[in-house]
């Protein structure tokens, strides 16, 4: 049992160097086409037949009898056995079967049971299951120990028995004739690239070398290169197969442990140093061969003492050359060797040459001469490429020999990051591996590998990839210098480079290494911004940086960040490391280069870097999910540095320090731009926006607890103006600084009574006005001598707001003067929007809304008022048009003469080109004399004017051509931003009778094609509007404040806007573009959809509305009008499917228009008219049965009066004029049989066939035939029950 544990154990350690060689020792193989003796080849590599490349064919007579006679077995058994096919295909196996069955035989013919030895478990040797491998060899080596063990027993009796192979002068004689075959097969068979035939072969070899002692160290030395000799006649996939065999049998001896016994047992042998003087010997055949090569030799230092490495590894004859001449020749493989040599044996050696510093010590290693001497042995470490050399995890652990806390970590990044490296002592170990890590990176990274090819480019990222999983973050500035930061790039810059992947990959690894480690990815994030002047992810478009920022998940790592960008922005001596000559970073090959100007960035920091810095603060808040107290500490000194750097700076010095707030503030010695300035108030006023759209409840807002950056901010304002040696970035005027101190004060009010407690709704009135007013006096240090006046009236407004909240909580009746101020509210308010910043318009909106109760029909006419205004001229009517509709609500002129316009008008819905505009819509500034009154009643010039400021400056600018596009756009912003507000009024008041003057406004702003001709973004957004806000909206105005008349003309246009027809224009084919053609349909469509779902609408106003019957009256006529249109004209895009949902939705329009709709279809000239409205009679009818109460018994009574009359009038124009086409007759028997139905269940069958003239019946009977049929004969069943 213990020789298995002991077989097992050696197992797992062999196949550990088994697996170092082959992956070293085959990296870069002889690349050549496989030649006709492959097959030969796999067969001699196994060991079984010596082909005539063996090196020992011409000079050993014995090997080839050996040779001579084994082919002559294989002819016998080719002759003689059952299986020739297998036999062809392979015969050593076959040959394996027979030797072991005659063996078998001889032992028990003997007498005597000795131990077998089955050769065919070599096969399992090549297999690439590894535990195939493994079990056979244990297999092997348990067998040969039995085989052994025996014949050291009984030498006589295994000398007798039968021969595997001829007598040969090996060396071996003390083992068993199995063990020396099994020897040279195994030794052959490391030849082989079959399969894994090299680790299962080598390690066969180490097991059997260590089990079996009498197998003799100088012999195998001999044997290994007897065997695997390289003749000259040899090609160069058989020299490679041979030189790979002598290195894995070396390894395998060197693995056994049977040197170091040797060693110990004799201090003064001398085979160790030959072993170490052939594998040099072997290194220097080919180039793939020196680091396997050194790798076994230190598996053999790893197991030896220090004073055997010494005297007999460092002594090895041709040793002390090698390394001397390693320093010229870039021998990297030296360089390995010396330093785990001198890592074993912690003595300085001369015989090791000038490759290591004598004495020796880390520091004098990584020094920069030193490093620099062996510049050749760093570019040629490449050879070995895609994988790395084995030198550089040795480097990695010298350089790098401890793992840093991450406590310790924390404090040493934000050490490095406030203090210059260059002025601090190097005294303290770690301050030591920092200077080795810089010196390594600026010597070797950056001044050999990245200055050359693109291999040793590839190089250098994949040393900073293992460099990394040691590296504090203290370091990573060291790593990721100006140089290498340039060069990624350059690299990334290009997709094409060969390098893209590359670097691809080494962020991948470096993203990995960052992890949730906010020290990291602080550490990284400021390094790659540092040297790229905040444009890394521009350049490279990439979104690295932006990743890094997004990831940030704690208070502590945000903080963190904070501190190391306020640190960046201040510092400006430690802004750039980047050398002054920038020539010398690159060399002709090489991808690196700066894309960005060179010199921008070494006299300081760059302003593109302090934007960026400015921007990426509250960018890292966005992803942030913290709890609102931590938020709010982030927040806080975010809004302090902002304010710091945007708003003040220090008359003496560059740092003051606040006695009040136990904090010293810094600013960079040289003045910050005012571009700088600018855009950190813009981000403070974007902070505080989105601050103020987080949803506060009012018990929270009279909370204590309750943390408000905005009240943060004035008192962190006032604090800093009271510090003597700090002032404002810019001097304020008189009127400014008025304006100042007063929203300064008024905030202070404010946040005072919103604290008090109230009402909730003006709780929330008090925080949107502070909030205004906050970004107001931001805005007012960002444009001065502009927002003074609109400063003033919010001021007022807030007034007139504490005076309104007084009234309504004594209980006491608002007066006229109280509601007005909304009205200079609403004013002051639109007057902010047209060139106020994202913040402001926010805070604009969020007051708006906690207003929009209040807003008085004026303050809505104001705002409407700018929806409608154009720059362009209004457009004059034709002379001849005889529409008179000055007040038409959508502009909406009729149709001067269908007649003569039917030749330009499409009865079908292809695209073309849409109507002129000038026949379309009325010119879009003309006001009706009702709204002109209305709209400006009470309102002076001075006033006028003052509502419109901006607009006349935008027509004052519209003067000046070259001016034109600008005022235009201009005014599109403007109405944009209006329509925000009314959207918010929408949202905030569905219900309420201002509604109507709205939806008739933008409805006319909709309609006029001037609005998408402009901004088709513009119309968009009204269309929106109209749909989502009022007409498909589930709120609708109500009660006795709605405007009847207004309804009824809104109804009126709607209708005549859903009939209008489609119009090209007077002009050839050939002028016409589809896009233009397919333009105007589209919008055409949109029309006459808005139109419908208006009417819709509106009828439903009307439903819930107390009209008069004269106002019905209207109504009806409104509808007959469109169904006179719809009969008489062949042109009317109405659809009778919107006439059916009107009569479905509204059933007493239905019963109301019967008559007149069946007296339509009965006079209809038009035969698809007339049979499309028989739809409309049968959901008359329908709607006449379903009905219930009062409204049934008058449907009923109608029915029977005229109904019966007009139907039966109806079936006789229908019966006699019969339609040509099937699919009409098959509408006109439906609609029959649905009267004859309906006329039948209310029991006015009689009285229906009375009316109806015998010829109508005698046509009923010929064309209806059995439904007719039917009906009648109800009739007379029901006279015979009667008379029963």
């Amino acid at each position: 049992m213990g020789s298995k544990k002991r077989t097992s154990n050696l197992v797992a350690e062999a196949n550990e160097v088994v697996g170092v060689e082959e992956e070293n020792a085959v990296t870069n193989p002889i690349k050549k086409k496989m030649k006709k003796g492959k097959e030969k080849s796999g067969d001699r590599a196994d060991g079984d037949v010596p082909t005539a490349s063996n090196p020992s064919a011409g000079t050993n007579s014995i090997k080839s009898m050996e040779r001579k006679k084994e082919r002559k077995t294989v002819d016998k058994l080719r002759r003689h056995g059952a299986s020739d096919a297998d036999a062809q295909e392979n015969p050593i196996m076959n040959l394996d079967s027979k030797v072991n069955e005659t063996r078998g035989q001889m032992v028990a013919s003997s007498g005597n049971a000795l131990p077998a030895f089955h050769i065919d478990v070599f096969k399992d040797l090549a297999s690439a299951d590894a535990s195939l491998r493994e079990a056979a060899v244990e297999r092997l080596v348990a067998e040969l120990q039995e085989v052994h063990r025996a014949y050291e027993g009984n030498k006589e009796l295994f000398e007798s028995g039968l021969k595997l192979e001829a007598e040969k002068d090996d060396g071996l004689k003390d083992c068993a004739p199995s063990v020396r075959y099994a020897i040279r097969r195994l030794v052959r068979g490391t030849s082989s690239s079959r399969e894994c035939a090299r680790q299962g072969f080598a390690l066969g070899l180490t097991l059997l070398i260590c089990t079996i002692s009498s197998i003799k160290v100088d012999s195998l030395l001999k044997l290994i290169v007897e065997t695997l000799e390289v003749s000259a006649s040899m090609k160069g996939e058989e020299v490679r197969d041979c030189l790979l065999g002598r290195l894995f049998s070396y390894g395998a001896l060197a693995r056994s442990g049977r040197l170091n016994e040797l060693c110990v047992s004799d201090p003064n042998t001398p085979i160790i140093k030959e072993f170490v003087s052939v594998l040099l010997t072997l290194s220097t055949k080919k180039s793939y061969l020196p680091e396997p090569a050194v790798t076994v030799i230190l598996e053999l230092a790893e197991k030896m003492q220090v004073e055997h490495v010494l005297n007999h590894i460092l002594e090895a004859p041709g040793l002390s050359e090698w390394f001397n001449d390693a320093v010229g020749a870039g021998n990297p493989d030296a360089l390995l060797l010396a330093l785990k040599v001198r890592e074993k044996v912690s003595v300085d050696s001369l015989n090791i040459g000038n490759i290591l510093p004598y004495p020796f010590s880390p520091t004098r290693f990584f020094s920069s001469d030193h490093l620099t001497l062996l510049t050749q042995c760093w570019k040629n470490s490449t050879s070995c490429q895609p994988r790395v050399h084995s030198v550089w995890p040795v480097m990695v652990n010298m350089i790098l020999p401890v793992m840093i806390s991450q406590a310790e970590d924390v404090v040493s990044a934000s050490n490095f990051l406030k203090k210059n490296r260059r002025n601090r002592k190097s005294s303290s170990p770690d301050e030591e591996i920092e200077k080795n890590v810089q010196n390594f990176c600026e010597v070797i990274i950056e001044g050999a590998l990245l200055t050359s090819s693109h291999d040793r480019k590839h190089l250098a990222l994949d040393v900073l990839l293992l460099l990394l999983p040691r590296l504090p973050a203290s370091l990573v500035p060291v790593v990721l210098s100006y140089k290498l930061v340039q060069g990624l790039m350059d690299i990334l810059s290009t997709k094409d480079s060969w390098l893209f992947k590359v670097a691809h990959h080494f962020f991948k690894g470096l993203s990995d290494w960052v992890g949730d480690d906010d020290v990291r990815r602080v550490a990284v994030i400021v390094a790659l911004q540092k040297h790229s002047n905040g444009k890394f992810d521009f350049i490279t478009k990439t979104k690295t940086v932006k990743a890094l920022l997004a990831d940030f998940k704690t208070e502590s790592g945000c903080m963190l960040f904070i501190q190391n960008l306020m640190n960046l922005f201040v510092d400006e001596g430690n802004a750039s490391d980047e050398p002054s000559d920038q020539s010398q970073t690159t060399d002709d090959n090489s991808e690196m280069g700066s894309l960005e100007d060179k010199d921008s960035g070494v006299m300081g920091i760059s302003d593109s870097l302090k934007s960026w810095i400015v921007e990426s603060m509250p960018s890292i808040l966005k992803s942030l999910k913290l709890e609102p107290e931590e938020k709010f500490r982030v927040q806080k000194e975010i809004l302090k540095f902002l304010a710091v750097q945007g708003l003040f700076s220090a008359s003496l010095g560059s740092e003051v320090t606040s006695f009040e707030l136990h904090e010293k503030f810094r600013w960079p010695k040289a003045a910050t731009s005012s571009a700088i300035c600018k855009m950190c108030i813009e981000q403070m006023q974007s902070l505080l926006a989105s601050v103020q759209k987080m949803d506060v409840s009012p018990v929270l807002l009279q909370s204590s607890e309750f943390s408000d950056l905005g009240s943060f901010f004035m008192q962190f304002l006032s604090t800093l103006r009271s510090i003597p040696s700090v002032s404002l970035f810019r001097v304020l005027s008189d009127e400014d600084e008025e304006a100042y101190q007063k929203l300064q004060t008024m905030e202070a009010s404010l946040y005072k009574q919103e604290r008090r407690g109230g009402p909730e709704d003006f709780m929330y009135k008090y925080h949107a006005l502070r909030y205004l007013l906050i970004q107001l006096l931001l805005q007012l240090l960002l444009h001065p001598a502009e927002f003074t006046e609109p400063v003033s009236e919010i001021i007022i407004c807030c007034k007139k707001a504490f005076v309104l909240s007084d009234v309504l909580e004594s209980g006491e009746d608002v007066s006229d003067s109280d509601v007005l101020w909304m009205d200079v509210l609403v004013d002051t308010l639109v007057s902010l929007l047209p060139q106020s910043s994202a913040p402001i318009r926010s805070a604009v909106e969020e007051v708006f809304r906690c207003f929009s109760y209040n807003v008085t029909h004026d303050g809505l006419l104001q705002m409407l008022r700018i929806i409608k205004r154009d720059l362009k001229p209004a457009r004059h009517r034709e002379a001849d048009s005889d529409d008179e509709d000055d007040d038409d609500l959508l502009d909406i002129e009729e149709d001067e003469d269908d007649d003569t316009d039917e030749a330009q008008t499409v009865e079908t819905g292809e695209s073309e080109e849409q109507t002129d505009d000038s026949e379309a819509v009325v010119e879009g500034d003309k006001e009706s004399p009702e709204e002109s009154d209305e709209s400006d009643d009470g309102m002076d010039d001075d006033a006028m004017f003052k509502m419109d400021t901006y607009l006349a400056q935008i027509f004052k600018e519209k003067k000046n051509q070259a001016g034109g596009e600008t005022a235009q756009s201009q005014l599109v912003l403007f109405k944009l931003r209006v329509l925000s507000l009314l959207e918010i009024y929408l949202q905030t008041n569905p219900g309420r009778p201002h509604v109507l003057t709205i939806y008739s406004y933008l409805a006319r702003a909709f309609v006029n094609p001037q609005t998408t001709e402009i901004s088709e973004q513009l119309g968009q957004r009204i269309w929106g509007i109209l749909n989502k806000k009022i007409v498909k909206s589930k709120e609708y105005p109500k009660g006795a404040d709605v405007d009847n008349v207004l309804l009824v003309k809104l109804l009126e246009r709607n209708l005549k806007l859903a009939s209008r027809p489609f119009k090209k224009k007077k002009s050839s084919a050939a002028d016409q573009s589809k896009k233009k053609q397919s333009a105007a349909w589209k919008r055409h469509k949109m029309l006459g959809s808005l139109a419908q779902d208006s009417t819709f609408w509106i009828l439903k106003v009307i439903d819930a509305s107390n009209f008069s019957e004269d106002e019905r009256n209207s109504v009806f006529h409104a509808v007959k009008n469109l169904l006179t249109g719809y009969f008489c004209s062949k042109k009317c895009p109405i659809k009778s499917g919107f006439v059916r949902e009107v009569f479905r939705r509204r059933p007493w329009i239905a019963h109301n228009l019967f008559e007149f709709l069946v007296d339509q279809c009965s006079s209809s000239k038009l035969e698809f008219r007339r049979v499309e409205a028989l739809e409309l009679v049968i959901e008359v009818l329908k709607s006449m049965i379903s009905s219930t109460g009062s409204d049934n018994k008058a449907a009923k009574k109608m029915l029977k009066t005229q109904g019966i009359q007009k139907l039966s009038v109806l079936i006789k124009e229908l019966v006699t004029n019969m339609p040509e086409k099937q699919s009409r007759q098959a509408d006109v028997r439906k609609f029959c049989g649905k009267v004859f139905q309906t006329i039948s269940a209310n029991n006015l069958t009689k009285a229906f066939l009375k009316e109806l003239m015998p010829e109508a019946q005698t046509a009923c009977e010929s064309h209806l035939g059995e439904l007719f049929l039917n009906f009648k004969n109800g009739v007379q069943q029901q006279k015979v029950k009667d008379s029963a």
